[in-house]
């Protein structure tokens, strides 16, 4: 026989209480009127199973808050390989930081460094399915400026992808 069961409930059936994220959660089955119903209890809240019991366990409350989505390396590849093509200086920062992004996702590689004859540093890199070579500006950004054009770059990829 299949049973059908809510997950983990938001409040504890003893106190009213918000069951927290990552705390110890005490769950029973209980039959009313020959329905079983699940009755989540916080620490705080938990005197015992109650009376009509039919089964009883310990879990951890689970983090629901939404998990990021995962950006897919080839779209960033595919701009990362767009912006290269179509070299704006507008687009410099953006550009540097897909560089980041892709070389930490391993779809990129370094495949060596220059300096032209302003001083300006330049990152080459190739793709990791042998694409390229592309050289990428040094924007020289603190860590605050590259996540806020990771930020900016988030939010339009989930844009893309609703």
């Amino acid at each position: 026989m299949d049973y059908q069961l809510k997950s983990i409930g938001k409040t504890c059936a003893g106190t009213g209480e918000p069951l927290e994220a990552g705390s110890t959660c005490h769950s029973v089955l209980v039959d009313r009127n020959g329905e079983l119903i699940r009755l989540d209890y916080s620490e705080e809240g938990w005197d015992g199973p109650p009376e009509d019991s039919v089964g009883e366990w310990v879990a951890l409350v689970p983090d629901d808050t939404p998990k990021p989505k995962v950006i897919d390396k080839e779209a960033l590849m595919r701009y990362f390989e767009q912006l290269s093509e179509d070299p704006n200086p507008a687009h410099d920062q953006m550009h540097y930081v897909l560089a980041l992004l892709l070389l930490q996702k391993r779809r990129l590689k370094i495949d060596g460094q220059r300096t032209d004859e302003d001083g300006n540093e330049f990152l080459q890199v190739i793709g990791s399915k042998s694409e390229g070579p592309y050289e990428v500006a040094d924007q020289d950004l603190d860590e605050q400026e590259i996540a806020n054009l990771q930020a900016t770059l988030n939010a339009q990829l989930e844009a893309e992808l609703i």
